[in-house]
């Protein structure tokens, strides 16, 4: 969790606990699912579509409000994490509602995605943007200079582990990426992304697999298609369950809660 984040969740308890309201963690969903199919979101999630399309973000730039909307920015980094070939760039083009490239292409050192996601509290209504900053580095980049991963890694708040429905090997590795990319030990979030679901009748990977898999390492998995229409139907769930864990794991840091009692 990044410095700000934390503070700034920090003084939300700090003040609840000077009106006398104790900084409990919140049980249940945190966030309002589907808040951007609800009237009152509109104004928000206006904010990062330009002429009927995602916006594209530079690293520097942010959504523009009317100066009597206040909205606090909260900003996390994603790592992407996968074999060559599973769609690691697609995904981060898709979360940010940008063109995918035709033809596939090693990444060749680190790519970033910065993506806009507005978030309605349920407990209060408050509205935050959430800045996702993925970092997408290329797989044989990864081995082949040691550097990177470490740089990936530093002071990251969620890993997406990705496999491809059309690739049964890139699933069965998923447990070797779990074990080399992380360690028992880390305090972040870790959600499971399978890619191309659009091609049902290529899939590789069967859901009692799946099904195994979630039960094995009690990591939620994800299903993306490959092709980016504009809309936001099938990115707000993963976008949305980031926040909701995100968000959570910040609460339980600035409560000092035990990480035992994590989503």
């Amino acid at each position: 969790m990044s410095r700000v984040v934390f503070h700034a969740v920090k003084m939300e308890y700090e003040r609840n606990k000077s009106l006398g309201v104790a900084p409990v963690i919140p049980h249940g969903p945190i966030i309002v699912a589907d808040w951007h199919r609800c009237p009152d979101s509109k104004e928000y999630f206006t904010k990062i579509f330009q002429k009927k399309r995602r916006k594209t973000f530079g690293l520097l730039e942010a959504p523009a409000m009317p100066p009597q909307i206040h909205v606090d920015t909260v900003r996390y980094k994603i790592f992407l994490a996968g074999k060559s070939g599973v769609g690691k760039t697609a995904l981060a083009a898709r979360l940010g509602g940008s063109d995918i490239p035709n033809m596939h292409y090693e990444t060749t050192g680190i790519e970033t995605t910065a993506v806009f996601w507005p978030v309605k509290l349920k407990e209060n209504g408050r509205v935050l943007f959430f800045k996702y900053l993925f970092w997408d580095c290329g797989e044989n980049a990864l081995r082949r200079f040691d550097h990177l991963l470490p740089s990936c890694k530093e002071q990251v708040d969620a890993i997406l582990f990705l496999f491809s429905f059309t690739d049964h090997g890139s699933f069965e590795d998923l447990s070797n990426q779990i074990s080399r990319v992380t360690d028992p030990s880390d305090r972040i979030v870790k959600l499971v992304v399978g890619t191309k679901f659009d091609l049902f009748m290529h899939t590789d990977v069967t859901e009692r697999e799946i099904a195994s898999f979630q039960e094995t390492w009690g990591l939620p998995v994800f299903r993306v298609g490959g092709d980016v229409n504009g809309g936001l139907g099938e990115v707000a769930p993963l976008l949305n369950a980031l926040a909701e864990h995100l968000w959570h794991q910040d609460c339980v840091a600035a409560s000092c809660v035990p990480p035992s009692s994590q989503v």
